[in-house]
């Protein structure tokens, strides 16, 4: 394949995954599930990409930070919840190799960063080790339950939805 090709394929699947990214997080949004001291989500789900494709975290970042813009978030849940998306998609990448661990990066960066930027940005009251339950919970439920079903529809697809440009 030629380099132009590789490269258009990886941008264009970028450009998918944060589309669809934020368009889940907007539907989670509508239902108050999108932050707060409970949150689930659903395109947190899609933290398992990065398993198939290189091109996801990128991905994943944008869908994270423009979710975050229109979603009207403070600055610091702008800036530090798409690091933590961004960790999370790099940890997945790099665990690519065992499909049981791959699930856990986003969960650990958004356990361990999220609950700060609730407590300092949005005054939620309940203490950071509440919020590291609360995120952390919100987080299994998303990247590790959704995201392991994902994973598994994924790779029962012939032929591979994603052909790995990385």
């Amino acid at each position: 394949m030629k380099t132009e090709d590789s490269k258009t394929i990886f941008l264009t699947q970028a450009a998918a995954i944060a589309a669809v990214y934020i368009i889940l997080t907007v539907l989670a949004a509508s239902v108050n599930l999108a932050s707060g001291a409970i949150q689930v989500r659903f395109s947190e789900a899609l933290t398992i990409l990065p398993f198939f494709s290189g091109a996801a975290v990128p991905g994943l970042a944008i869908g994270c930070l423009l979710s975050n813009i229109l979603t009207g978030c403070a600055l610091p849940d702008i800036i530090f919840g798409t690091l933590a998306t961004l960790l999370g998609a790099i940890g997945t990448r790099c665990l690519r190799g065992n499909r049981w661990l791959c699930s856990l990066p986003p969960v650990i960066a958004n356990t361990l960063i999220i609950p700060f930027v609730l407590t300092y940005a949005y005054q939620i009251p309940g203490g950071i080790p509440f919020l590291m339950l609360t995120v952390g919970a919100g987080e299994v439920l998303s990247c590790v339950v959704l995201g392991e079903i994902l994973l598994s529809a994924l790779q029962r697809v012939r032929g591979g939805v994603f052909k790995d440009q990385t």
